[in-house]
């Protein structure tokens, strides 16, 4: 199979290559998908910089979400047959055109969505499920402000809330981007390069959570536009890791600050939020309320410039490897 590898070691010089392997073989429990698509999520840079290995027993090929058809079916599984069309969260391997998965991770692809849509969903939907609705409680009627809106994650959130009947704000640099963030639902779209965004937060009344992506540089503004009881969860730092907090600021609001990563899960973790988001989210998948646009798709000989175009950061929603 022709697969994407990491070539040069890790780190700033290290670039993606088309090469091939052997065909990977299904073990008990677990399906082969013939990859049509792969998502690229900045989690697949930071691997390729040698700063997010994958962990023990993945794959070293990234690539953390596909779709495809199920060819062929191993031991024990009973849910799946060849054929059947599905999208899968990946510890790693979804950069080649055949990826093999725990059967458990593996969700239905509604029959009108295309497997390049399918591909942008399970490593964002379940990020968002995990750090918004579980460990963030977001509920009806509260407002959930999104730092670094227009990304994957960010647009997926927007529109997850939104079906969940929760506000949302969301940020992100530049008045074309901010645009796009009410666009795609969000109620108060703001340009994080002008003007006061703590006031402008606050006028709205206040964030119940936050979903951070940014890190250091926005710690202080978390603080002050969480209203009180707030959850701030932080699921990257592109700013920095090392943020200063006021702890008379967190006990006098009751503020919960929590962070998580998704990639490292044990599998029966990753299972258990699979079947969550199938229960609880896959309904407004297929009834096309939640949608996270796909702004480019790439052949896989190109996911170098694939990872350059998510580096620019000008995208609005997700970037598509095919095979």
């Amino acid at each position: 199979m022709r697969v994407v590898e990491i070539a040069g070691g890790s780190g700033p010089a290290a670039s993606l290559i088309l090469s091939q392997r052997p065909d990977p073989v299904a073990g008990p429990g677990q399906i082969r998908i013939r990859v049509r698509a792969a998502g690229i999520n900045r989690p697949d840079i930071l691997q390729r910089l040698g700063r997010y290995p994958a962990p023990p027993g993945a794959s070293d090929i990234p690539g953390l979400e596909v779709a495809g058809e199920v060819d062929q079916v191993g031991p024990g599984v009973a849910r799946w047959s060849v054929g059947d069309r599905v999208c899968a969260l990946l510890g790693g391997g979804g950069y080649a055109e055949l990826a093999v998965v725990d059967a458990r991770h593996a969700l239905p692809v509604p029959a009108e969505m295309d497997f390049a849509q399918a591909a942008a969903l399970p490593e964002t939907v379940c990020t968002v499920f995990a750090n918004v609705f579980e460990a963030g409680a977001l509920r009806a009627g509260e407002t959930l402000l999104i730092h670094g809106a227009t990304s994957g994650i960010g647009v997926t959130a927007i529109q997850m809330a939104k079906a969940a009947g929760a506000r949302v704000i969301a940020t992100s640099r530049g008045a074309d981007k901010a645009g796009a963030a009410r666009g795609l639902g969000a109620d108060l779209g703001l340009d994080a390069g002008s003007g006061d965004m703590e006031a402008a937060i606050r006028a709205f009344g206040g964030a119940d959570v936050v979903l951070d992506m940014v890190g250091a540089d926005y710690a202080a503004l978390n603080q002050a536009a969480l209203n009180p009881f707030g959850r701030w969860v932080v699921i990257a730092t592109q700013s920095g890791a090392l943020a200063k907090i006021d702890l008379a600021r967190l006990m006098v609001k009751r503020i919960v600050l929590t962070g998580s990563t998704l990639r490292a899960r044990p599998a029966d973790e990753k299972a258990r939020l699979i079947a969550a988001v199938e229960a609880q989210v896959w309904g407004w998948v297929a009834s096309g309320a939640v949608r996270p646009p796909v702004e480019a798709t790439f052949p896989l000989e190109q996911a170098s410039a694939a990872h350059l175009r998510l580096e620019a950061g000008r995208h609005v929603g997700k970037l598509v490897l095919t095979t």
